[in-house]
């Protein structure tokens, strides 16, 4: 066990990371939790047909206590809950325990959306002075226009395929980034070594559960990170073609039939989570 050093110069044990972790949330932990569900938005836990997306949501909020739901998603934290006041009023969608936003570079509560300094302090030390450096250099490339995404650790463009040379982009990464282009559209400029894999294992880590009991769920290029990671993953139906093109090589990662919210529970039960869903589906 970690130690730290006291009063007195004593050494005293240092806190679990799960501990340090709940003490920082707003959001009930699950203690044991039976599945530890990743999901990505769009296209996927907001995909599907509604009466599929009612019957999910409803299960969730049911299943709170065991099951530890987590959003990882390109969206920014205001978009989500810009999303889920629209969406718990529609269709019943209930904050999760967890948010990954910004394709992996903020975690956030999911009930109050504060960040999670002990996730993001990281983070933030691989993003210090990047902007600084790929800002002018973005600045000259044609093909891209800014979102209106709020950050302190990204940057986010739309992008024009038939005019952005993705050959630039690499002059780009030289200076302590990657860049990420989703959907065939949106571009992320994003620190280092930082993706939805990379940040999901660590929150992994905090939270101190076994690999086994994690599937994920996602729909386009910037999910492909978390299936990356090896963990049990859901390529929904409705999945963008160059994500499906990687299948080959995932081999712990399942395509789905059904699109959004009916992949990811048709996903559920091809990776045994059937009685975790009885009664509902």
């Amino acid at each position: 066990m970690a130690h730290s050093i006291g009063a007195g110069g004593v050494a005293q044990p240092s806190q679990p990371l799960r501990q340090r972790l709940q003490a920082q949330l707003q959001a009930c932990l699950p203690h044991n939790p039976d599945l530890v569900l990743v999901t990505d938005l769009d296209g996927t836990l907001l995909g599907g047909t509604p009466a599929w997306r009612r019957r999910l949501y409803a299960w969730l909020a049911t299943e709170r206590h065991r099951v530890l739901h987590v959003f990882c998603t390109g969206r920014d934290l205001r978009s989500v809950a810009r999303m889920l006041r629209a969406e718990e009023e529609a269709l019943g969608l209930a904050a999760p325990h967890l948010v990954i936003s910004d394709v992996g570079c903020t975690v956030a509560c999911g009930l109050s959306l504060e960040t999670v300094p002990l996730a993001v302090d990281p983070i933030e030390a691989r993003w210090r002075g990047r902007p600084e450096r790929v800002l002018p250099l973005l600045a000259t490339l044609p093909g891209l226009s800014s979102q209106p995404v709020t950050s302190d650790r990204r940057l986010a463009y739309f992008i024009d395929p038939d005019v952005l040379d993705v050959r630039h982009l690499a002059s780009i990464e030289a200076h302590g980034v990657d860049c990420l282009i989703s959907d065939g559209k949106y571009l992320d400029v994003l620190p280092a070594g930082v993706n939805k894999g990379t940040t999901l294992v660590a929150v992994l880590n905090l939270l101190e559960v076994h690999p086994e009991r994690v599937v994920t769920a996602g729909d386009t290029l910037n999910d492909l990170a978390m299936f990356e990671t090896g963990l049990a993953g859901v390529m929904v139906g409705n999945a963008e073609p160059s994500l499906k093109a990687a299948l080959p090589r995932l081999p712990n990662t399942y395509l789905a039939r059904g699109e959004g919210c009916e992949g990811i529970v048709e996903g559920l039960h091809h990776f045994g989570y059937g009685p975790l869903l009885a009664g509902a589906f």
